[in-house]
């Protein structure tokens, strides 16, 4: 399925094949040899996402650009099942493997892996020819890769790279954070009710 969002429809390459419940939605630009499996999402809400050549987006996979942080994958990625990429840029010939989760304003240089289930956290760059392993979690710039049990060690790096400030410009100590948070973020994904279907 394809939509038109904020006036924007999907460029598609002839070359590549999009399964019929997938869906891609605005200022997408899908390259030739790419492959959308059933159940993915491509998302703009505001922003460009740009596949290169030869990428597969697996089975629910989600990949969503925003105004603020736009999505770039290169050519030769492949983004496993039901993986997550928000808001960053992705070198070529990465492997993004099933449930990872990549956060805005991300870099993955070319040649990595993010094995299955590891996260690549908010402004966080991994140089090229870098592994997170399995549940593992990579944080920062440079990153620091570290397991799921130095939760005290992610978190520290974490609040530095402020994830309210910097996905949805709120102060974490906001007293009423949720709130603004979701009033905000609801308001702005209330522009999908003028989608227009293409297909």
């Amino acid at each position: 399925m394809q939509f038109e969002h904020l006036g924007v429809s999907p460029r598609i390459h002839p070359e590549a094949v999009i399964a019929p419940t997938a869906v891609i939605s605005g200022d997408v630009v899908i390259g030739p040899g790419c492959q959308v499996l059933h159940g993915a999402v491509i998302t703009a809400e505001g922003g460009p996402i740009v596949l290169g050549e030869n990428v597969v987006v697996m089975e629910n996979a989600l990949i969503r650009g925003s105004a603020v942080h736009p999505v770039h994958v290169g050519s030769h990625v492949l983004v496993g099942p039901m993986a997550s990429v928000s808001g960053a840029t992705i070198a070529d010939e990465v492997f993004l493997a099933t449930g990872t989760r990549i956060f805005n304003g991300a870099r993955i240089g070319a040649h990595s892996e993010v094995r299955i289930n590891a996260v690549v956290h908010l402004r966080t760059v991994l140089p090229e020819r870098s592994v997170v392993p399995i549940g593992w979690v990579a944080v920062g710039d440079p990153a620091e890769i570290l397991s799921p049990d130095r939760h005290e060690r992610i978190w520290e790096l974490q609040q530095e790279l402020d994830f309210p400030g910097y996905v949805f410009g709120l102060d974490r100590d906001t007293p009423d954070l949720m709130v603004q948070l979701t009033e905000r973020y609801t308001a702005s994904l209330a522009r999908h009710m003028h989608d227009r279907r293409l297909d």
